[in-house]
């Protein structure tokens, strides 16, 4: 869907990351924007659009 909606991000694998898979393993999928929790386990890709509008665009 990021890439459907063309910004820029960072995808992160925490598979085998103790501490990242204890902070969000529980919330995954999760998706932050500018480093705040912006969606958990849904995605909603007007509200996306929405949210990035600002974001650089690929």
């Amino acid at each position: 869907m990021l890439d459907r909606v063309g910004v820029l991000y960072k995808a992160i694998d925490i598979t085998g990351d103790e501490e990242l898979e204890k902070a969000y393993r529980e919330w995954l999928p999760v998706v932050e924007i500018d480093g705040e929790r912006a969606f958990v386990y849904y995605v909603d890709e007007a509200a996306l659009r929405r949210k990035v509008s600002h974001r650089p665009s690929l």
